[in-house]
């Protein structure tokens, strides 16, 4: 019963012994190692030698990225691996300890800074720890959030694909010194919202500079960046296609409602508005972003269709006093583009109701034998049919009818013939002559109304053939702005496919 508390009494000594043995070794190891070493020269046996420094970089996170000031902010883990002639030793002299953890200050460390750096404090690292090995080699394992310079190219935004270099190499040791080799480089999959990373391959360099004869080397990693461009199509691409659909909109408006202008002008002060939007995130650079492209060729098409509009108002609204639809216009608007933009007759309404015809010329005045005035035509009165001829006869008066009818293009005339003395036994009283002359001066009267009937029935179908026109172009200019506006969506989607 009393041997296993024995046992274990005896145990628990010896693991407490082994283990403060093990630090007493690396406390020694420590004052073996750093007794007469310094951290200010490089660790080699002669000058001569070149330090080897491999470094390894691994992407974690993507921070930032400043279009407007190309600035580009990422998180990264930089391993530096060299190898110190001063730091090894025999593993079993020191109980089999191969490998110490010490702070990186005490040892000596390649001055690697990144060249392209945009940071204005120089400290975004931190001091961490080193592991040395026993057999000299050096590891470094040291977080850094860095700021460098990227420059951005926006021809193609926000389908674009960007290219940033970050850049690393020694500041004041030469290719003669110091020499760098890359490990494959590690993506952690970093989150960003607003890029893709496509890889982030490494190449070395050798420079000669102006001031010095000796090359200096350096490590070079091209980070790729593909934009995630949903953001953009759902708020500066789509509402900017939808306001542009409304612009062949303005043709279809009727030219007497008065909104066609103010429609086409407040497109344009929309897209005006998304074009700053775009302005204030992209970089000032000759090379215009495929978007602002896009609204460039968006607010031109809407001015121009604007104008157009006034111009075809202009046409819509010719008075009476307008010359007639030429010859050529005629034939190619009314009848040829007519058909092709399904625009019908004069006076046809929406709801598709049959054109009232116009009425004949054939059957104007002509005297008649007895000197009277002869109307020959089918005429719409009163909303009933008229048909053959109306004769006037200045020397006969109906005794038993007290008005006399005349019929002038669609005019209905009545002439009282009632006087003083009534209707019987007038032709008895009254002279021939005096007759002669009301009825000449009636006959006038009546020809000056049908004549400026006339008159006012040729402007009124001058004005309906210039409306026709005017619709015409109309419908043309939406068809035709309806195509452009459909066939720049498409280009513009196609870059992101």
């Amino acid at each position: 019963m009393d041997f296993w508390p024995i046992v274990v009494w005896i145990s628990r000594p010896g693991a407490r012994f082994c283990r403060a043995a093990h630090g007493r070794f690396a406390q020694k190891l420590m004052k073996d190692l750093f007794t007469n070493y310094t951290n200010a020269l490089r660790p080699v046996e002669d000058t001569d030698y070149i330090i080897n420094v491999t470094l390894q970089v691994t992407l974690s996170q993507i921070i930032d990225m400043d279009e407007r000031n190309q600035i580009l902010t990422t998180y990264l883990w930089v391993r530096q691996v060299w190898m110190d002639a001063f730091l090894t030793w025999k593993k079993e002299d020191y109980d089999g300890l191969d490998t110490i953890r010490i702070p990186s200050s005490y040892v000596w460390r390649p001055d690697i800074v990144l060249y392209n750096s945009a940071d204005d404090e120089f400290s975004s690292s931190m001091e961490t720890n080193v592991v040395l090995r026993n057999d000299g080699q050096v590891m470094w394992d040291q977080p850094a959030i860095t700021k460098s310079s990227c420059s951005v190219d926006v021809a193609f935004f926000p389908f674009d694909v960007q290219q940033c270099d970050l850049t690393f190499g020694s500041w004041t040791h030469n290719g003669n010194q110091m020499d760098f080799t890359s490990l494959m480089n590690v993506l952690t999959k970093p989150n960003n919202f607003s890029n893709q990373v496509l890889g982030m391959p490494a190449k070395k360099n050798v420079i000669l500079y102006g001031c010095c004869s000796e090359p200096y080397p350096d490590i070079t990693f091209s980070l790729h960046l593909k934009r995630r461009a949903s953001f953009y199509i759902f708020n500066l691409l789509i509402p900017c296609m939808m306001i542009s659909f409304l612009a062949p909109l303005g043709f279809y408006l009727p030219a007497d409602s008065g909104e066609k202008v103010s429609l086409g002008v407040t497109v344009l002060l929309a897209l005006t508005v998304f074009q700053l939007l775009v302005a204030e995130s992209m970089p000032p650079s000759e090379s215009v972003p495929l978007i602002g492209k896009y609204y460039i060729a968006t607010m031109t098409m809407v001015t121009a269709s604007t104008a157009l509009t006034i111009f075809i108002m202009n046409i819509h609204h010719c008075g009476g006093e307008a010359r007639p639809v030429p010859e050529w216009a005629e034939r190619f608007i009314l009848k040829y583009l007519a058909r092709i933009c399904f625009v019908y007759e004069v006076g046809e309404n929406c709801l598709g109701g049959a054109r009232k015809e116009p009425l004949s010329q054939e059957g104007s005045d002509s005297p008649s034998a007895n000197g009277g005035s002869t109307k020959g035509a089918n005429w719409d009165v009163n909303g009933k049919a008229w048909g053959g001829k109306v004769e006037v006869e200045p020397l006969k008066v109906e005794q038993e009818v007290t008005n006399q009818t005349d019929w002038k293009e669609d005019l209905f005339v009545t002439i009282d013939h009632s006087q003083e003395k009534g209707a019987a036994g007038v032709r008895g009283e009254k002279s021939n002559c005096g007759e002669q002359e009301k009825k000449g001066e009636l006959g006038k009267n009546v020809e000056y109304i049908a004549n400026s009937y006339q008159d006012q029935r040729a402007a009124q179908l001058r004005i309906g053939e210039w409306r026709k026109v005017a619709k015409v172009m109309d419908r043309f200019f939406m068809w035709l702005f309806f195509i452009m506006v459909f066939f720049m969506s498409i280009l513009i989607l196609g870059k992101a496919v």
